[in-house]
């Protein structure tokens, strides 16, 4: 299960929920992949629900996509913000229309509502959002992972395990 040829994208942002964070993080570099943390701000520290921190490595506007293979959206309340940065849109609408893997958990699929990238789409996520996703037009799925194409959407925490490995069986195709 080496990725050590894949360059990945994680998304941060106040108010992220720990698990979806760190534990994706942790997966991929463990699996090999170079991976980058990106938020509005580069070398910037964010503060996940709890207080647990995390220093961006990037800015979005700074990103080029054409040079990663996959972005990663965690939850928490930080989706909420991030759907209101254009650089992190573009980045989302440019990977999925580049056919990159793009992985979003918890109430991160509000990205991929703001980004338009769900219509005709099945996907899943957090059920306080699910009439967000529906109404983005996708068919959704209470599943713990739902890979639609080049789009994987999981639902919580608890879920992660199985979201981590969709992320690496997609770019090991």
């Amino acid at each position: 299960m080496s990725l050590s040829s894949k360059n990945i994208l994680i998304f941060v942002d106040n108010n992220y929920q720990e698990l979806e964070f760190w534990y994706p993080l942790i997966r991929m570099k463990e699996a090999g992949a170079k991976v980058v943390v990106v938020g509005v701000k580069a070398k910037t520290t964010y503060q996940s629900k709890h207080g647990y921190e995390a220093m961006t490595d990037e800015s979005a506007e700074n990103i080029n996509i054409d040079k990663f293979d996959a972005i990663i959206i965690p939850g928490g309340y930080a989706p909420d913000t991030m759907r209101t940065n254009q650089s992190m849109l573009k980045l989302v609408k440019e990977a999925v229309k580049q056919n990159k893997v793009v992985a979003a958990i918890c109430h991160a699929p509000w990205v991929l509502v703001s980004a338009q990238v769900l219509e005709g789409k099945n996907a899943t996520c957090y059920h306080t959002i699910k009439d967000d996703v529906i109404n983005a037009g996708a068919n959704y799925q209470d599943k713990s992972v739902v890979v639609d194409g080049n789009i994987i959407t999981s639902r919580t925490p608890d879920d992660l395990p199985d979201f981590c490995k969709a992320i690496i069986n997609c770019l090991q195709e």
